[in-house]
């Protein structure tokens, strides 16, 4: 039988819960299949509590419940327990019994490969024992395990241990969705950091037996993420322990459990010989992530899960704050800018666009978006822009002054950020409230020495925003003379109406305008400039990321003219390429960034807007003949630029490395499609690291030619489940359009290939969805085949099956064929009996779109 329909949760119908909770006591005695739970949950209500309580709980076995030490016999319900209680502080006693080790949705208390784990967020609490399981109860727990294990842990300080037995307090108040718990056989990998006060905290990294040469990247990216927040934000970490267990079954990249995050391994483990740079700064920024969220959602959490955007918004802002002192802030910004444009844009353009604090909701799990964390990032960092440097320390001081201990909403936010600078902040709260990627037109005019910039936003109404009014849009512009040089250094233009304009008074000469730079605000920015005004920003502007916007600007124009009309490559693009990739004074991973072209969705998202119907095979064409008219026409300097960039040092996974690593294998991947394959052969056999033997083997699939290094790799790699992920999923990347379903198709028939595992499902059916051209095959083999595996993966992971049906958000852009060829696959999922709330939620969005 089909989930309960699904019902809509309503930010507005808000209730605070009826009771203070104290204080917490769990007992675990770990079972595979029979766990069995006691709580002891001291109560105490509140004016309004109505002598009845409900408590959260699913697929759970009560065994006994007492108040105040007197059996009950509570009414229970698929969703919870409801029961009379006295108006007075009680305590309440529950045992129940869960079943771990056949808990395939991940989420609870879970199994994978022997080892207990947790995941609590959002609702995965009320799958371990019956409890108010909502963000803004918050309280104080101690945790007892006992069970055959090496390894014990839960949240907070070790209170004691002995053979199968530990017991565990966290001091400061927590909502459940914080609680973890792990239990088995595990090998630490131990450190320490002495804070700023001169307290020494242990550090542990747990893992598999077999995984302890992964481990050290992540200690010290940990290190590094402690001492930042520290220099950065003034927080110090709070407890006497912090650990970090990496899982291998997990649907996330990690969880921010106070004192206990659990990672997915692929979010943790890191070596030269398995991991690829890509894979390291990932690994770096998800461990600050984690760790920032100590402050930034534990010690404040959010009041209700409407507010998700509060703690994960700040979060990534601050994660990408890090990773660009750590590493190049301009690469960093313009990859930032590349993942919003490529995951939250069409989310905002399509059927799942939903505001960055959305109003309402069925499925919780379904709301961990691009818009709540990618845009919600881009929020706080206009904030920062419009009060500046200064006035925002200020005001996050005051944010971790006024609300520590508290579950807030985004007017706690905004009020802080009001009293601390005098801003009054209600029309900016509309980016909170505004669903939709805005758009504005800048328009310029030249006359007696003044130049003057026009904006508008255009306020198309939407079925998400049907009454659009202007938002306060930051729009940071510098002014460039004809020979290049900046006349007028960069300043913020605070856009607040739906037109307005911008005087430049006394300037000698017309100048160059460098507007929206760094990409000030998460907008579409339509400009009546001319493609040469893009080649003037693209060999002169100061600003790095308006530099590769530039270029980015001349190559979206002209694979959309060749895709229209089969014209030739523009030649003021390839020669201001030619330009930048000589410069051996700019950075090698921007100048490997400024090789890469805008993705075929990308494209596919202009021609659609443009009112015309995007053909993924032509995309795919114009695209290949793109990079073939660079390979061309930088023939003779990418031999020098790849033996250049070869590095004979040990390696290091930072920024100078990577980036030279970066720029070689831009241009071997260039190289390949003007040579055979020897080059590429031998950078793969002499690889002593995983980016170089990955890269080569990529262009060997891409030249035909890589056969047996795939059978080479598949051996040397075939007991690493984190290198054959990166096998599965190269293979699907690599194939040509009208061999990509097949592909994906033959990959889940291999021997390896866990369909229950979330990142080796990812690896191929990922693979194939986000292969524009391929998944978009005209036969329509590619929607089949996901389709397919989304109906057999539901059952078992609703989390991961709805996230995975974002593929199909777009299907109304292309043509009537394929559109007919997804109508019918959203059809036959929709039509089983048994599916999901989250997947009905997020397939009946799309469908209805």
């Amino acid at each position: 039988m089909r989930d309960a329909a699904p019902q809509t949760i309503y930010l507005s119908d808000y209730k605070p819960f009826g009771f203070e909770v104290t204080s917490v006591s769990l007992t675990f005695d770990l079972d595979p299949t029979a766990t069995r739970v006691k709580s002891r949950i001291a109560f105490v209500p509140k004016p309004d509590a109505g002598g009845r309580m409900f408590l959260h709980g699913e697929k759970l076995k009560l065994i006994s419940a007492q108040i105040d030490g007197a059996p009950v016999t509570p009414d229970l319900s698929d969703e919870g327990l409801t029961c009379a209680v006295p108006d007075a502080p009680f305590i309440w006693e529950a045992e129940v019994e869960i079943d771990p080790q056949n808990n395939l949705a991940l989420e609870g208390l879970y199994m994978s490969n022997g080892m207990y784990c947790t995941q609590c967020e959002a609702e995965g609490f009320r799958k371990i024992t019956y409890y108010p399981d909502r963000p803004d109860v918050m309280s104080i727990f101690t945790v007892t395990i006992n069970g055959p294990h090496p390894v014990l842990l839960s949240n907070g300080n070790p209170v004691s241990a002995a053979d199968g037995h530990a017991e565990w307090h966290d001091p400061w108040p927590k909502p459940a969705y914080l609680f973890a718990l792990v239990a088995g056989e595990l090998v630490a990998h131990p450190g320490s950091f002495t804070t700023k006060s001169g307290r020494t905290v242990d550090l542990n990294l747990y893992v598999r037996p077999g995984d302890e040469g992964k481990c050290a990247f992540g200690m010290q990216a940990l290190k590094d993420s402690m001492k930042w927040d520290e220099d950065v934000y003034g927080r110090e970490y709070d407890l006497d322990i912090f650990n970090i267990v990496a899982v291998d079954d997990f649907n996330m990249g990690a969880m921010e459990n106070k004192g206990l995050n659990i990672f997915n391994s692929a979010a943790v483990l890191a070596s030269p010989e398995t991991s690829t740079d890509t894979n390291f700064e990932r690994i770096e920024a998800i461990i600050a992530h984690e760790y920032f969220h100590n402050w930034t959602g534990n010690r404040i959490t959010c009041r209700d899960w409407f507010q998700l955007c509060l703690k994960e918004g700040l979060t990534v802002f601050r994660d990408s704050q890090f990773t660009s002192d750590m590493r190049s802030a301009a690469v960093k910004r313009i990859s930032d800018v590349i993942e919003l444009r490529g995951r939250q844009f069409p989310e905002d353009q399509g059927p799942l666009s939903h505001p960055v604090r959305p109003e309402s909701f069925q499925e919780i799990n379904n709301f961990y978006t691009a818009t709540v964390y990618d845009k919600g990032a881009e929020v706080i960092g206009m904030l920062r822009r419009l009060v500046g440097a200064d006035a925002y320390a200020n005001a996050l001081d005051l944010y971790f002054d006024r609300h520590d201990g508290q579950a807030c909403t985004i007017e706690d936010w905004l009020k802080v950020f009001e009293d601390a600078t005098g801003r009054d902040l209600t029309q900016f709260k509309r980016w909170y409230s505004q669903a939709g990627t805005p758009r504005v037109t800048v328009k310029d005019a030249w006359y007696a020495g003044n130049y003057i910039l026009s904006f508008t936003q255009n306020l198309k109404p939407s079925a998400t925003t049907p009454d659009p009014q202007p938002q306060v849009i930051p729009i940071v512009t510098g002014l460039l003379s004809p020979s290049g040089k900046e006349s007028v250094p960069s300043q913020v233009l605070e856009l607040t109406e739906a037109t307005q304009s911008f005087t430049f008074e006394g300037l000698p000469e017309r100048p160059v305008p460098s507007v929206l730079r760094g990409f000030s605000a998460p907008v579409v920015l339509e400009s009546e400039l001319s493609e040469d005004h893009a080649a003037f920003l693209l060999a002169h502007d100061t600003d790095p990321f308006n530099r590769w916007e530039a270029g980015r600007g001349l190559a979206r124009a002209s694979l959309l003219a060749m895709i229209r009309g089969g014209t030739d490559p523009d030649p003021k693009y390839l020669d201001g390429i030619r330009a930048v990739l000589g410069d051996a004074g700019l950075d090698p991973a921007y100048r490997a960034l400024m090789l890469s072209l805008p993705s075929q969705s990308d494209l596919a998202t202009a021609l659609h807007d443009a009112g015309e119907t995007p053909d993924p095979a032509a995309i795919w064409a114009a695209s290949e003949a793109m990079r073939e008219a660079q390979a061309q026409h930088l023939a003779d300097l990418l031999p020098g630029l790849y033996a250049d960039h070869q590095i004979t040092e040990s390696f290091a996974p930072d920024a100078s490395q990577s980036g030279r690593r970066s720029l070689a294998n831009a241009t071997l991947s260039l190289l390949g499609r003007l040579e055979s394959p020897e080059r590429a052969q031998a950078q793969f056999d002499a690889a002593d690291n995983m980016t170089q033997q990955l890269a080569g083997l990529a262009v060997l699939l891409r030249q035909k030619a890589g056969k047996s290094a795939l059978q080479s790799f598949e051996t040397q790699w075939k007991e690493d489940r984190l290198v054959m992920d990166k096998w599965f999923g190269l293979q699907v990347m690599q194939a040509e359009p009208d061999a990509v379903a097949s592909t994906a198709a033959t990959l889940t028939g291999h021997a390896d290939f866990n369909w229950k595992n979330p990142n080796r499902f990812r690896a191929v059916l990922g693979a194939l969805a986000t292969h524009h051209a391929g998944f978009h095959h005209a036969s329509g083999a590619g929607y089949r085949l996901l389709a397919d595996w989304l109906i057999k993966l539901d059952p078992l992971n609703p989390q991961t099956t709805a996230r995975m049906c974002s593929a199909f958000q777009t299907w109304k852009r292309y043509d009537a064929d394929r559109q007919a060829l997804i109508s019918t696959e959203l059809d036959r999922i929709l039509a089983l009996p048994d599916l999901s709330r989250d997947t009905t939620e997020m397939l009946t969005r799309i469908r209805g779109s």
